[in-house]
């Protein structure tokens, strides 16, 4: 009998797959994929076994559209490597079957004790008798799996590291089998898909071309200019080093990201590695940092990938259950956001982490790393730690504020990044750098905050949430201040972006410039004020805020100042202000004035992580859930992927449809041959995040609705009533109900 993988058009079956031919292809897919990280082979048996459940006779009846019921396919192939006489080592056995399992439904856990989705669970329910012909599917000899697994296993980490290797052959074998799958039948309708990005060591001479073209606008006519000119060339001097952790420490105003991307290139030149991924900690900045690395590099050359709209769940052209292939990461050049990569690489679903095999091999640049979350940062650390270790990728933890990850300051846990630093002596950095001074406000409501604006010219205000800064933005309009800017993540990024620019023109001909915002203007918006004020925060944060005064250096030091306060009726939230009470302590040891400091700096890093007790930097005790007491391995994917999560209070997108190029693109969401991921990454710039259950609402009142659900499925949501989007404030979704209501009534 000849078994089927997937089926054609012709009642002879003359077009359908057959199952060993997909079973072959996969695994011929899967071990190209794996042999770049030393996982070829396990990642070859993944993609032979896993569809061994197709044998059973009752997927036949599949096939053919016949009633019946469901029949489990992803199982079979585990049950046979942990059958007592396959001959498989037990952690081998284990951790393939957990890859095979979880192809479709996503990694399980091992044993929860929850629910029936875990491995245990499954391969104890009994299976259906499959044709004797998967027989020939079974090695002999796992002797070279073993291998494999043991080469990236090191004694002090073994089960967090065996179960990298095992997330890294799971997404080989997805990718595989989206592959496969995708081609038969783009073969079997005619379709030619361009799926390939060029390589990026064929770009490498271009794209340093490119660089140092770019590098060259800029005349060193300037100390300022001069300095980072010197650090520029200090960093691309080490690009020889050998890969692995690094560290990039550059005060703001040092050119840190030009000087990251320079490394990156030239590193990635001399080592040979395949991509370059820089990671950023905010939506509300990726689209500016983009853009540079776009005018620099080739837009063409760049794929722009968050979690503005998510590919999950988007519906396409094709047969009922196959998907178009999800982002793999396989562009030369990745900008992203630390959620869109760490929880990627601690994620169970097949469609997260399917490009985590691309990540191997990469140099990979984490800006702002001092933003890492500090309940995650254990295994955060844990995971930079093994990709350096096992899988070719060069880390650059790069940041104004160097975070005390060393392991020579950690009492367990930290990075060997003794001997790693690009920058040139970043103490005497700092101190040439230094181009404000942080002062105390003392308690300041928000009638003394518009009395302090309305006293200067040009100036910022940084509160710690949307509300506050919304309601001290209505008290200065009430005010009638001059210049008045409110900036807000409610504002979509291509709107973000041209306010930044107006704010940039005003600061450079001396016009009226208030400007009112939370922390997104922390990091990466280069703003250059002659004062300003923030609320308490962590000092790394309070640094962040100074680097806005006096970015260029061109106005004296004692009167570029940046005020502290405190504003208890707006009081910080619970973790904020652990990290405020921090900042405290450092200044009362050495003094306000000296905050800014790299030896403060370092206090204050040490208070917050280290002293804090390593329960809170583990909140989920998630190194802990990949235990491995030889030989059986105990690891629990789905569950460390439900509790590893950056951002706590997950968001949704809507689409602000007010632009004219986000018009085109809603409209062409009804055009059934435009793929989904083309247009959700054109429409990343013109969407705003807001709770979901708020969205729930805007469509329960006619507000916004998904556009094309039968094609796209729930992935684009367009705001339909423009009276909610303010140019000054940004969407306003708090009362659609309201509105609603009251709208009826008119």
């Amino acid at each position: 009998m000849t078994h089927y993988a997937h089926s054609g058009t012709k009642d002879d079956r003359s077009d359908w797959q057959s199952l060993p031919d997909h079973l072959e292809a996969v695994e011929r897919l899967a071990r190209a994929r794996g042999e770049r990280l030393g996982l070829g082979t396990a990642a070859a048996l993944a993609g032979r076994l896993h569809d061994l459940g197709k044998y059973d006779p009752a997927f036949d009846r599949v096939l053919r559209g016949e009633n019946g019921p469901v029949v489990d396919h992803s199982t079979a192939g585990g049950r046979v490597l942990l059958a007592p006489n396959s001959g498989c080592p037990q952690p081998v056995a284990e951790g393939l079957a957990q890859a095979i399992l979880g192809h479709h439904a996503g990694l399980p856990d091992m044993d929860n004790g929850k629910d029936n989705r875990d491995l245990k669970s499954r391969i104890a329910t009994p299976g259906a008798t499959l044709d004797p012909e998967w027989k020939s599917h079974l090695p002999v000899d796992f002797s070279a799996v073993s291998a494999e697994f043991r080469a990236h296993m090191r004694k002090d980490t073994a089960g967090f590291d065996l179960s990298v290797a095992v997330r890294m052959v799971f997404s080989c074998l997805v990718d595989a089998d989206y592959r496969d799958t995708e081609a038969f039948y783009d073969a079997l309708e005619g379709r030619a898909r361009d799926r390939d990005w060029p390589a990026l060591q064929d770009l490498l001479p271009d794209l340093q071309r490119r660089f140092a073209a770019h590098m060259a606008q800029f005349e060193a006519t300037t100390d300022l200019n001069r300095l980072r000119a010197d650090i520029l060339c200090h960093v691309r001097a080490k690009a020889d080093m050998p890969p692995g952790l690094f560290t990039l420490s550059v005060p703001t105003g040092g050119g840190k990201t030009l000087a990251s991307l320079g490394f990156a290139l030239d590193h990635a030149a001399r080592h040979g590695h395949r991509r370059i991924l820089y990671a950023i900690p905010y939506t509300s900045i990726i689209d500016q940092t983009a853009k540079v690395f776009g005018d620099v590099l080739g837009h063409e050359n760049m794929l722009e990938h968050h979690s503005a709209i998510e590919i999950e769940g988007m519906k396409e052209l094709s047969r009922d259950k196959i998907r178009q292939a999800m982002e793999d990461w396989a562009a030369p050049v990745i900008v992203t956001t630390n959620v869109q990569l760490f929880e990627s690489l601690f994620a169970a679903r097949p469609s997260r982490v399917r490009k985590l095999h691309n990540i191997a091999g990469s140099v990979i640049v984490l800006d702002e790393a001092q933003c890492l979350p500090r309940r995650l940062l254990a295994p955060t650390l844990a995971m930079i730690d093994t990709l350096c270790a096992h899988y070719g990728c060069t880390i650059v933890l790069c940041t104004a504020t160097q975070p005390a990850f060393d392991s020579g300051q950690l009492p367990s846990g930290g990075l060997p990044l003794s001997g790693r630093e690009l920058a040139p002596d970043p103490d005497a950095l700092a101190r040439r750098l230094e181009r404000a001074r942080i002062g105390q406000g003392g308690t300041m409501d928000d009638a003394a905050l518009v009395a302090a604006l309305t006293a200067t010219r040009q100036g910022f205000v940084i509160v710690n949430s949307r509300k506050h800064a919304l309601a001290l933005f209505e008290a200065a309009k009430a005010a009638g201040l001059e210049g008045l800017i409110h900036l807000t993540t409610r504002q979509y990024p291509a709107h973000r972006r041209a306010i930044i620019e107006g704010i940039k023109t005003r600061l450079k001909d001396g016009q009226p410039c208030r400007l009112i915002a939370t922390s997104l203007i922390e990091a990466g918006v280069d703003l250059d004020f002659p004062c300003g004020w923030r609320a308490e925060a962590g000092l790394d944060s309070v640094i962040q805020a100074a680097g806005r005064v006096n970015r260029e250096g061109k106005r004296p030091l004692e009167a570029s100042v940046l005020t502290v306060f405190a504003a208890p009726e707006n009081p910080p939230p619970a973790d904020v202000a652990q990290l405020a009470k921090a900042m405290h302590k450092v200044a009362r040891e050495r003094g306000f004035d000296t905050l800014l400091a790299p030896e403060a700096i370092r206090d204050w890093f040490e208070e917050v992580y280290w002293r804090a007790g390593p329960e809170r930097l583990d909140e989920h005790q998630l190194t802990k859930k990949f235990d491995f007491s030889y030989p059986s391995t105990n690891f629990a994917f789905r569950t460390a992927a439900e509790s590893y999560r950056m951002i706590e209070s997950p968001m949704v997108p809507v689409i602000i449809a007010r632009d004219v190029e986000a018009q085109d693109w809603v409209r062409k969401l009804s055009d059934a041959w435009e793929k989904s991921g083309k247009i959700a990454r054109a429409l990343q710039p013109f969407t705003v995040q807001i709770p979901h259950l708020a969205r729930e609402t805007l469509r329960a009142n006619g507000k916004g609705d998904f556009i094309a659900p039968d094609l796209r499925g729930d992935a684009f949501f367009v705001l339909s009533d423009p009276e909610l989007y303010r140019d000054e404030t940004g969407l306003w979704w708090e009362q659609a109900d309201y509105l609603s209501a009251d709208q009826a009534v008119v």
